[in-house]
């Protein structure tokens, strides 16, 4: 189970007996490693269903568990209440009671009755007897976050691209660019590989089998004459460099989040020095990687069960502890499904014992038990279906799943519409109003979410080929010219988004998700809130058309309450449950209001 600071985690248990006798339920809790535990008494709620509740404020380990017990006093107390209100002789009654909480007044038959009944009910029951305690068998944990694990907005851009004249950019130039990351409102700047690149089977332009001298390769061919996970592409500067973008970025209030891909390039020092980790084909060469029926002949996998898995695994946990030297504490994992998962069962809860401030992100785009699986064994966040959940229902379905399932507890979303690998067809024949759409889903759905950023700014949307997700001259294997003063950009409406975001505790976490009915499929409806902080968000679904239609919103505050447009500054009045939208996509297809009480 996961939480961040500050977060309530709220523990529910069914405790009950045998017999009619009165039980008592209490939650213990305490942070891992600490003495003593703090106990807390659970709330009777109904059918032998209890609650209780505590506030995480450290990260790392909490645990917690449960136990009851049957109470003779408070049996006593609830049956002599019933017999007074029966008209019952209480004499015996009050003895019985006298010796269970060695109270005069009870034991004394002098006094009136009524003065013993009185005392009797305000009684507390007297600690329980050790033998009677029975404490459930389980001692449970939460693993406690720092907040940006709750609450982030990603944006992913190539570092050697930054400087937008096609010359590779420097760690230097990516300083010179983070005040526009920050102004975007972006907390968290995710960057591919920043390794040297392999030279044997480096791919050219659009993923060409053989690159030009002058082409640059996928940063993902990780490893070269220069070194591997360990070193830095020569060409973006030196670890003095890494270490002055990571320090400026943070008194920005910008985390660096660093892609740790778990593969090499046939140059990569570790293919000559440990041929043991990886898979040797009976012609004597190494197996490329391989998702059929795309190949990755540049891309050399690890083999998790070699005969050397000991030293493999030591040394790739290595690599994330060299980094956590380098002050990076968010790391994007790629393919982790390919790997073992005992690897990771291992690995990461030993960093994040040392480092509880680290957060790791699963890209595992893959079946969803795997994804769970992941989720479970320590990854942070995880990627999720969201860019190939483009209809209502589909919507709906998936995002209600996320926020309401009892996996929300694990498994927290962080939901991308595009990547440097994917870009859906809704965005390709969609234009501006459906990158426009999917970013206002993407920023108020979730409370962690990211983009491939220059290419969203500038809506790219050109495929390889029909059918691709793929990128036509994808920036994986080339230097970008990125026009980002372009009129059209939509950096502003990011930025305001992200603004959005921060000044909306709704906004800031998943759970208080609810959708909301309206008559036009191509209108999605729903809403989030915290405390009195409510958000109402409808989008149209079409790129092409107007679209209207009738919410029914069953969260409205009042019979008459105000909507103030948070992105297009527009003012409305709704009545009652029932309320018109309308939504031009060619003018702005989203509404993101904040409701308030007239």
């Amino acid at each position: 189970m996961k939480r961040a600071i500050g977060d309530e985690v709220l523990v529910e248990a069914d405790v009950f007996t045998d017999g009619h006798d009165a039980v008592v339920a209490e939650l213990l809790w305490r942070h891992a490693g600490a003495r003593d535990w703090q106990v807390v008494p659970m709330q009777f709620l109904g059918n032998d269903h209890w609650s209780a509740s505590f506030r995480v404020a450290e990260l790392g380990r909490y645990e917690y568990t449960v136990r009851g017990w049957t109470d003779p006093f408070l049996t006593w107390q609830r049956d002599l209440r019933k017999r007074h209100e029966a008209g019952q002789d209480l004499t015996v009654d009050f003895l019985i009671g006298g010796a269970l909480s060695c109270n005069p007044v009870l034991k004394d038959a002098a006094r009136p009755a009524e003065e013993r009944y009185a005392t009797a009910m305000v009684l507390k029951s007297p600690p329980p007897d050790p033998s009677r305690l029975l404490q459930y068998e389980r001692t449970l944990q939460v693993v406690v976050d720092p907040v940006r694990a709750r609450f982030s907005s990603w944006y992913e851009l190539f570092p050697r691209s930054v400087r937008g004249d096609g010359k590779h950019a420097s760690l230097r130039d990516l300083i010179a660019f983070l005040p526009e990351v920050e102004a975007m409102g972006f907390d968290v700047l995710y960057l591919p590989p920043v390794h040297p690149i392999g030279m044997t089977e480096r791919k050219g332009k659009n993923n060409a089998l053989k690159a030009k001298p002058e082409e640059v390769g996928s940063p993902w061919a990780i490893g070269a004459k220069e070194g591997g996970h360990k070193a830095l592409h020569p060409q973006l500067g030196t670890f003095a460099d890494f270490d002055a973008l990571v320090a400026e970025a943070r008194r920005r209030g910008i985390s660096v989040a660093l892609d740790i891909a778990f593969q090499c390039s046939p140059d990569h020092p570790y293919v000559r020095e440990h041929p043991a980790w990886f898979k040797q084909r009976p012609d004597g060469t190494v197996q490329y990687a391989e998702n059929p029926p795309k190949k990755y002949q540049d891309i050399y996998p690890f083999d998790f069960e070699s005969k050397d898995w000991r030293g493999l695994w030591a040394e790739l946990k290595s690599i994330f502890e060299f980094w956590i030297g380098h002050g990076v504490t968010i790391f994007r994992v790629d393919n982790p499904h390919t790997k073992a998962f005992a690897f990771w069962e291992s690995c990461i809860p030993e960093l994040k014992a040392k480092h509880p401030e680290l957060i790791f992100l699963s890209e595992a785009f893959t079946r969803p038990r795997v994804m769970h699986r992941l989720a479970k064994l320590g990854f942070t966040q995880s990627y999720t279906y969201f860019t190939w959940r483009n209809t209502r229902w589909e919507l709906t379905e998936y995002f209600t799943e996320l926020a309401q399932q009892p996996s929300r507890e694990y498994f927290r979303p962080n939901v991308w519409p595009n990547t440097p690998d994917i870009l859906h067809e809704y965005l390709q024949h969609g234009g501006r109003p459906a990158f426009i759409a999917r970013l206002v889903l993407a920023t108020t759905l979730a409370a962690n979410y990211g983009m491939y950023g220059l290419a969203y700014e500038l809506m790219e949307a050109t495929p390889r080929e029909p059918g691709s997700e793929e990128y036509l001259n994808s920036e994986k294997y080339e230097i970008k010219r990125w026009e980002r003063d372009r009129p059209d950009s939509l950096r502003p409406l990011i930025s305001r988004l992200n603004a959005v975001r921060k000044e909306n505790s709704a906004l800031q976490s998943d759970w208080s998700l609810r959708f909301h009915p309206t008559d036009n499929d191509q209108l999605i409806c729903y809403s989030k809130q915290a405390g009195d902080n409510l958000i109402l968000v409808a989008v149209n679904l079409d790129p092409r058309n107007t679209q209207s239609g009738w919410v029914d919103f069953d969260r409205a505050p009042g019979d008459t309450y105000e909507l103030h447009d948070l992105v297009a500054a527009g003012h409305y009045t709704w009545k009652g449950r029932r309320n018109f939208v309308q939504l031009n996509p060619h003018t702005l297809p989203a509404h993101v209001f904040r409701v308030t009480r007239k």
